[in-house]
């Protein structure tokens, strides 16, 4: 087992440095920060106090050994332990309701015995999630806030503790990173911010040789997805619905037309954020019908 805990990076790149070098199969755990890195500890903070070049870090990245660009890359998180408090903040024109938003405010909830805080009166269960998780993009620098290809800030709550992630390998290694987790958050996290919290992820990696896959997938104990991330949240839908469509078509030897009146039939077409510079969407197929991805 590894642990990786002292490298951060606030954006994905192939010219990151690997905090170490794993193998096929291994444990990893990633000790990462808040999506503030851990820079609000006072509910009387402001947010201007805030250093915004410091926002979304990500542990990491790992370099997997073997790991080649004809490969995708298999992430099963094996446990999520929280810190006792998160965080979560409104912010004048961020988010869904951000132009209603008059003046910022600092939000601290405690975690107790599985329900994070809200008010004395008011816990909300606990369902920790990874928002920023990714592989090194394949051109170009991308911030850890922004989702796209290569994962990123997804902000995906079926990215939890069982689930299985799948990204595509556009270097040698993939250089895997994570953060940004939440003790919950809700689809679309529309107040930009779920409860924001540090945390110990441990997952195991491992390649899926000679498989190769052009957007991150996910499966869990009772659906695939197939995952979309675009400026556009029409687009994303498309992009999502497509790759399943053809999914459902080779491993169900359907034709276009049966594949779509299929999802039509029970696929659900679900949001996972629309508050970073590219929304997010997935499209879930019950395991009843499509056992697997691959």
């Amino acid at each position: 087992m590894y642990t990786v805990s002292d490298q951060k990076i606030y954006a994905m790149s192939k010219d990151n440095k690997p905090a170490l070098t794993v193998h096929d199969g291994d444990i990893v755990i990633f000790s990462t920060s808040d999506c503030f890195d851990n820079q609000i500890t006072d509910e009387r903070q402001t947010i201007d106090q805030l250093d915004w070049d410091h926002i979304n870090p990500a542990t990491g990245p790992i370099f997997i050994e073997g790991a080649t660009i004809d490969d995708t890359l298999k992430v099963t998180i094996l446990d999520i332990e929280l810190d006792k408090v998160g965080t979560m903040v409104a912010i004048p024109d961020n988010g869904v309701l951000g132009k209603l938003v008059n003046q910022s405010e600092v939000k601290r909830v405690p975690i107790i015995n599985g329900y994070a805080v809200f008010h004395e009166d008011l816990k909300v269960p606990c369902k920790p999630m990874i928002g920023v998780i990714g592989v090194a993009p394949q051109t170009g620098v991308i911030p850890c806030g922004t989702p796209g290809e290569h994962g990123g800030n997804m902000d995906n709550a079926r990215i939890t503790i069982g689930s299985s992630l799948y990204l595509p390998i556009f270097h040698e290694g993939a250089l895997l990173a994570m953060g940004d987790v939440h003790a919950a958050m809700g689809d679309g996290e529309i107040m930009v911010s779920g409860i924001e919290i540090p945390a110990k992820i441990t997952v195991k990696v491992e390649i899926v040789k000679g498989t190769v896959i052009t957007s991150p997938m996910l499966e869990d104990g009772l659906n695939c997805y197939t995952i979309a991330s675009h400026e556009s949240l029409e687009e994303a839908i498309y992009q999502a619905t497509l790759t399943m469509t053809e999914i459902l078509m080779n491993k169900l030897g359907l034709s276009f037309n049966e594949a779509g009146m299929l999802l039509s039939a029970c696929g659900n077409l679900e949001i996972c954020q629309v508050v970073d510079p590219k929304r997010t969407v997935r499209m879930a197929v019950p395991k009843s019908i499509l056992p697997s991805l691959f």
